[in-house]
């Protein structure tokens, strides 16, 4: 997760920039997908095989486009008052609950589905 002294500079550089009258849920949530969608034409023609060279190659782009969506994700979180250290705490008991190890270890197909894990 980012730091607090991160979260804090993060803050001053969009207060500085009166940037905070442009973000809501709406416009922050839509560029956090815009930003994934971006990381993801890193990949989208390529074969499996060639991904670890190509995370390799391209990984500078890649953490730009990981980097974009965690400002953005930061800003969204203390908009809305969220801990995401707690939120995220909360889920992964969420989904320990809903993808217990004996059910779910080396399964890729969702928790609902027949042989249910990975999701």
């Amino acid at each position: 997760m980012i730091s607090d002294q991160l979260r804090d500079e993060l803050l001053a550089f969009r207060k500085e920039r009166d940037w905070e009258q442009f973000h809501n849920l709406r416009t922050l949530s839509t560029s956090i997908a815009l930003e994934a969608a971006e990381l993801m034409e890193h990949t989208q023609w390529a074969k499996d095989a060639d991904l670890p060279t190509l995370a390799t190659e391209h990984r500078d782009a890649l953490a730009e486009e990981m980097a974009d969506i965690a400002i953005l994700l930061t800003y969204l979180a203390h908009d809305l008052r969220v801990d995401l250290e707690t939120a995220v705490r909360q889920k992964l008991v969420t989904n320990a609950a809903k993808y217990p190890v004996e059910k779910a270890k080396g399964v890729a197909t969702k928790y609902d589905r027949v042989g249910g894990g990975g999701g």
